[in-house]
This record gives C-alpha cells, sequence and structure tokens, in this order.
C-alpha cells in the first residue's frame, strides 16, 4: 500500500474515493458553489493506494486557527474527509493515513491537530479527545418570553444596550462580507473557536450561512452601526419552526437581544437553536425555565496534542501552581513525563523525574486542554489516575478557564 499527497488533479479522485467509503454519491454542484469539497486544500490530502494503483482511502486537512484560553491564536490542522472504502476496512490503512498524517503536521511545525468525528468511538486510539462540546435548545413560541434581569442595575443596563442597537433583516447571499468580519472577531475572543478561512466564504463551501442555501439573517448593530453580531435562520415548510444556525455575538447582551429577536418572531410555534454551548445563560434567561428544552448534546471539536511542552505553554492560565503530568501516547509509541508550573497567566513545561501528580492518556490531556472538560471528572471515569488525594482537585484547579470553550465551524 502506498500513501501519498494529492495534488489539484486529483481532486476528483479524491472526493470520488471519500464519498465511496460512506456509501454515498457526490451532490450536484449547484450554481454558486457550495461543495464541501471545493474548500479542500489538495496539498494537504492523502490518498492510500493499493498496490497496483487504486485508492482504497482518504485523509486531508484543512489550515484553520485555533483560539486557546487566553485568547492566544495558534495555527491547527482540522482533519477532515477521512474515509477507507469498505473492501479495504480493518486491514491497517487507516491507521497507516492518521500516522503518516500526523507525522507531515508534526513537519510542519503544528503541535495541535483537531477534528470532528464522524463516530465517538475511532479517533481516541489515535490520540485525540472531545475538548469542545454543544446542545440543541429548543423553546416553544408561546412560552418563550424572557424574564427581567433580578440583579440590582442588570435590567437598566441591559435595556439601555439593547435600546441603543438595532436589528436589521438581511438574506445570507448579499451579506457574505459582514458575517465574515463579525465571525472574525467573534471568533478570536472565543476560547475553543476555529477561524474561517476567506476562502470558504468566498467559495460558499460550508454549512449555513456560510453555503448557499437560502437564509435570512438578523443583523445586530451597535449605537455606532457597526455589526457586532448576526444569526442566522430560516423557518420551515410546512411547519412553523424557525431554526437557528448559529448565533454569533460578541457579548452576552448582542446574544439576547439577537435570541429576543428570533423569540419573537410571528408565526412561529417553536424556536430551535442548534448550537448552544453548555451552560450558556439563555436558559436560565427565559421567564418560564421548563420551556427551554436540551437535547442534541454532544462532543464537537476533538483536539490531539502533538507536542505536550508546546501546546501547555502556549495557551493563558488563570490559576497558579506546579502539576506533574506523566502522559502517554500509545499510538506514537512515546511518553513522557512534564513538570507544568504556571505563574501569573504563563506556564513552563519541562521534562521532570518527580513522582506523577497525574498519569493519562494524550487524548485525556486533549480532552482538558481547552478547559472545557475537567480532569477529575476523567478521574473519576476511571481514565486518569491521581497520585495523590488532592492531585485532581490542583489539576481542576489549573485548566480551569475564565470562559468555557465553545465550537460552531463545521469542516
Amino acid at each position: 500500500m502506498e500513501i501519498r499527497p494529492t495534488t489539484d488533479e486529483d481532486r476528483d479522485v479524491f472526493v470520488d474515493t471519500v464519498h465511496a467509503a460512506f456509501g454515498r454519491f457526490p451532490e450536484t454542484p449547484t450554481e454558486g458553489g457550495g461543495l464541501w469539497w471545493s474548500a479542500l486544500e489538495m496539498d494537504r490530502c492523502l490518498l492510500a493506494l493499493t498496490a497496483d494503483g487504486r485508492p482504497v482511502g482518504t485523509a486531508g486537512a484543512h489550515s484553520f486557527e485555533l483560539t486557546l484560553p487566553g485568547e492566544t491564536i495558534v495555527p491547527v490542522p482540522g482533519v477532515t474527509a477521512v474515509g477507507v472504502v469498505p473492501s479495504h476496512r480493518r486491514r491497517g490503512v487507516l491507521s497507516a493515513m492518521m500516522r503518516h498524517q500526523l507525522a507531515g503536521s508534526r513537519a510542519n511545525g503544528e503541535f495541535l491537530s483537531v477534528l470532528l468525528a464522524s463516530e465517538a468511538t475511532i479517533y481516541g486510539r489515535f490520540g485525540y479527545g472531545p475538548a469542545t462540546y454543544t446542545q440543541e435548545l429548543t423553546v416553544p413560541r408561546h412560552r418563550a418570553a424572557l424574564a427581567v434581569p433580578r440583579a440590582p442595575g442588570a435590567a437598566d443596563t441591559a435595556a439601555t444596550r439593547a435600546d441603543d442597537g438595532s436589528v436589521e433583516v438581511l438574506r445570507s447571499a448579499g451579506c457574505g462580507e459582514i458575517l465574515e468580519e463579525v465571525y472574525d472577531r467573534y471568533r478570536r475572543a472565543q476560547p475553543g473557536a476555529l477561524s474561517r478561512p476567506h476562502r470558504w466564504w468566498a467559495l460558499r463551501a460550508g454549512q449555513p450561512p456560510i453555503s448557499p442555501a437560502p437564509r435570512y439573517v438578523a443583523l445586530h448593530r451597535d449605537a455606532d452601526g457597526r455589526p457586532d453580531g448576526y444569526a442566522s435562520y430560516s423557518l420551515g415548510e410546512p411547519d412553523t419552526t424557525l431554526t437557528v444556525d448559529e448565533i454569533i455575538a460578541t457579548d452576552d447582551a448582542v446574544f439576547t437581544a439577537l435570541a429576543r429577536f428570533v423569540l419573537d418572531h410571528d408565526l412561529v410555534t417553536q424556536v430551535v437553536f442548534k448550537h448552544v454551548p453548555p451552560q450558556h445563560p439563555l436558559r436560565r434567561q427565559l421567564a418560564d425555565f421548563r420551556a427551554g428544552k436540551v437535547s442534541g448534546d454532544m462532543d464537537w471539536l476533538w483536539v490531539r496534542l502533538l507536542d505536550v511542552p508546546r501546546a501547555l505553554t502556549a495557551r493563558g492560565w488563570f490559576a497558579d501552581g506546579e502539576l506533574v503530568l506523566d502522559v502517554e501516547d500509545p499510538f506514537l509509541g512515546e511518553q513522557g513525563r512534564h513538570l507544568l508550573t504556571v505563574r501569573d497567566g504563563k506556564a513552563d513545561c519541562v521534562p521532570t523525574d518527580r513522582e506523577p501528580d497525574l498519569s493519562l492518556d494524550v487524548s485525556d490531556l486533549g480532552s482538558v486542554y481547552l478547559g472545557g472538560t475537567a480532569p477529575s471528572t476523567l478521574v473519576r471515569a476511571g481514565h486518569v489516575r491521581a497520585h495523590s488525594p488532592d492531585a485532581a482537585t490542583l489539576a481542576d484547579t489549573l485548566f480551569r478557564t475564565d470562559r468555557a470553550p465553545h465550537c460552531l465551524h463545521w469542516f
């Protein structure tokens, strides 16, 4: 078997092979683009070929930026289009491609890799761990009233900010540049968020509001007229469910204003918010707490560390302390013991012979890295070993972030 990088001339073969792996047929091209594979970077894709040259496996990667805790922005490959045709599964094709891809990312100087997992049982063995989570929230229109904030002064402040701004209804096809700019400001401040490269918007390659699928956009502007948030939505036919693809907002007040706008929409029986971060305050803002029904609680972005010291020193930290991590990477056959020292928001990470506080798999370190999973949860689950009674508590304190990570981007 041969694994080789692709070129633009291989695009059709690559697309046909990955569709065959999933038992699907390529979509028919439509005017305006929008096909997800048009954004593929063919110099970052791989083909697995049999001895006689037949393509049997694919793996690709997008060049993204990931926002870490502390608003540090780093380059990451976004792994995508991974598949093996059914006739060649369980022969080591996938493992060989993943090993080849990880080696290539390291050669590029990248110390993190991310993906969205089609199945939760596949990527843990390659060192990836679920790091961000998302939920779907459904609110019946007749129970959608928002409560008046109870904190002293909060109601006046929220009302003033909402009144100062404005909401304009547009069609997504005509406001791509505005949405791109608003999203870019949002993702730079949101831990766990990925960039949406300009070529994605230009090619309209992705899910709404990037794709050509018709959508309305509620665009929020601040008191000076500057766009600072949007909600992409559609109204189902023949039913009357309003589905919100995403709300992108630079702060909570703007998010609330946009949520209020869609919840007040006429001729709607219910509003479905497809991507709401766990523990988001929207459900608490409803006058009827039980009106908001949570479903679709699932993992989203998976993270894999390729260089533990570089990854740990890249992100920001919000508590001081020391922790010795014994990290095993079974897929790459590596193991290292690291002394993590955090002072004033910065970390130092060096090899050590000290006894470990925690022993863990690199996939578990990926899960806790962005602050979306508490180390103590993995200790209680039996995945991480704490070598002292207070080790898990100390790890929780160190890895806790000022803002929960969340990722909306689909790739």
